[in-house]
């Protein structure tokens, strides 16, 4: 059974069941097949046929993702994302609309749009914040901006001490990556890695839902 974790590259099947990858030599026709045969798997939930298609089509997804976004952490979340999509969805692929590989083209396609609306709303809400607190005093600023504050304000005090100095001085001193590592003394590429890392922690605690109130 898949479960929702990060994919890893899955490790070969020890049974038959998964034909054998046709190799350069194979005419269009035994492609087209083998293919088919991959698709015919994952529609029937077949694991190693699952596992054949990561395989198969994972690098090329990843390949896209890291094009398009320019982040190679997020391009992974976005390959993991296709390729659950894909299992979670194989109930909805229609071989009369087109191959195997062609659909998940699509998936990633879309997956990556939805990361690039999301990277927007996060720096949305990171600008307004960093905007309100520069120029808002607290009795003029509007309730929905000084809520934006306070969780943005939270997000950057849950992380490490390093991401954490990194993305105030980018967000509000609006200092370069390489400023930053001129004033800190540290290498240009533990900035980047610091801001990067410290970006993806960023999202995911101000996209993650609120918890209730156990006193409510």
């Amino acid at each position: 059974m898949i479960t929702n974790t990060r994919l890893t590259t899955p490790v070969a099947p020890t049974t038959p069941t998964t034909p054998a990858a046709p190799t350069a030599s194979t005419a269009p026709a035994e492609e087209t097949r083998y293919e088919e045969e991959l698709a015919r798997g994952l529609v029937a939930a077949d694991e190693e046929a699952f596992a054949a298609i990561y395989r198969r089509w994972g690098s090329l997804v990843h390949t896209m993702a890291t094009r398009l976004l320019g982040d190679t952490y997020e391009a992974e979340d976005v390959t993991q994302q296709v390729f659950l999509g894909a299992w979670h969805g194989r109930a909805g692929f229609r071989p009369e609309r087109g191959p195997l590989g062609a659909w998940l083209v699509g998936i990633t396609r879309r997956k990556i749009v939805d990361a690039l609306a999301a990277r927007t709303r996060r720096l949305t809400l990171i600008d307004s914040a960093g905007r309100a607190a520069d120029t808002t005093g607290p009795d003029e600023a509007a309730p929905d901006r000084v809520l934006d504050r306070v969780l943005l304000v939270d997000a950057l005090a849950r992380l490490p001490r390093h991401q954490r100095e990194v993305l105030c001085m980018a967000f509000y001193e609006d200092l370069t990556q390489a400023q930053i590592a001129e004033r800190t003394g540290m290498p240009l590429g533990t900035v980047k890695s610091h801001a990067r890392r410290g970006l993806h922690r960023l999202r995911l605690v101000i996209e993650q839902p609120a918890v209730p109130d156990a006193d409510l």
